[in-house]
C-alpha cells in the first residue's frame, strides 16, 4: 500500500510539472518603421524677368553750322534771341544740339552750330521752333567745342572760300595754328574755326579791337585772307 501512495505521489509531481511548464515567449517580429519623405511645398514658378526693349541706335552726330540770309535791318538781335529759345525747346525732339549762334546785325545774317543727326535735321528743327529754316548748311570740322569768348571783347566772323580741290582739313588745321602764332602780336585771340570740307569753306571765330586787327593776323602767318568779315555777337 505504502508503494502505492509513493508511485501515486511521484506521478503527480511528474504531472504538475509537465503542466506546470510556461510557454517560451515567442520573440515579437520586428516591425520597419516606415520611412516617410518630407513633403516639400513646390515654389510657384518666377514669371522670367522682362527683357527692356533696346535703346534705339543712334549714329555718330555730325556738326553742322547754317547759315540763314534775313537781310539788313529786317531782324533785332531780341528777335534772334527769342528764336534761340525756341530752337533750344525743340532740339531734343529730333536729337540736335545747339552750341551756339552768331549773328550779323549789320547784313541781317545768322549763323548755328549744332551736332545733329543729319545735315537736314537741323533746319527741321528751325521749321518747327519758329519757322525761320536756314538758306545754306554744312556739315564742319572745328578746332574745338568748349571756346568761351572773353566779356566785353569784340567777336568777329570771318569767310574764307577755298578751292576745296586744292585744300585738305591738315592743311586749314595747319594754317589756324600759324594764326595762334601770330595773334599775340596784333592782340588778337582767335577762339575756333570750321572748315566745310565739300565747298572749301572756311570760318574763323575771332576776339580782337577791329576786323582789321584779325585780318593782319592771317596775313602774317599764311598770307590766305578772307572774302569778308563782320562784327557778330554771340548766344547760346
Amino acid at each position: 500500500m505504502r508503494n502505492k501512495i509513493m508511485i501515486v505521489g511521484a506521478l503527480s509531481l511528474i504531472a504538475a510539472a509537465c503542466g506546470g511548464k510556461k510557454e517560451e515567449a515567442k520573440p515579437e517580429a520586428k516591425t520597419e518603421a516606415k520611412t516617410e519623405t518630407p513633403k516639400v511645398a513646390t515654389p510657384e514658378p518666377t514669371p522670367a524677368a522682362k527683357t527692356p526693349d533696346p535703346a534705339p541706335a543712334t549714329g555718330a552726330k555730325k556738326l553742322v553750322l547754317d547759315v540763314h540770309e534775313v537781310g539788313p535791318g529786317k531782324v533785332t538781335a531780341a528777335a534772334v534771341a527769342e528764336a534761340h529759345k525756341k530752337d533750344l525747346a525743340t532740339e531734343g525732339k529730333y536729337g540736335v544740339d545747339l552750341k551756339a549762334y552768331w549773328f550779323d546785325e549789320k547784313d541781317g545774317k545768322i549763323y548755328c552750330l549744332a551736332e545733329s543727326p543729319a545735315v537736314d535735321t537741323l533746319n527741321k528743327v528751325h521749321q518747327e521752333a519758329h519757322g525761320l529754316v536756314a538758306q545754306k548748311a554744312m556739315e564742319v570740322t572745328g578746332d574745338n567745342l568748349n571756346w568761351v569768348p572773353a566779356p566785353g571783347k569784340k567777336l568777329f566772323l570771318d569767310v574764307h572760300h577755298l578751292d576745296p580741290t586744292k585744300v585738305t582739313p591738315d592743311q586749314v588745321a595747319g594754317a589756324h595754328k600759324k594764326d595762334l602764332a601770330a595773334q599775340d602780336k596784333h592782340d588778337v585771340k582767335y577762339l575756333n574755326y570750321w572748315y566745310d570740307k565739300e565747298t572749301g569753306t572756311v570760318m574763323c571765330l575771332t576776339e580782337a579791337a577791329n576786323s582789321d586787327a584779325s585780318i593782319a593776323v592771317h596775313k602774317e602767318a599764311h598770307g590766305l585772307l578772307p572774302d569778308s568779315i563782320a562784327e557778330v555777337s554771340e548766344g547760346r
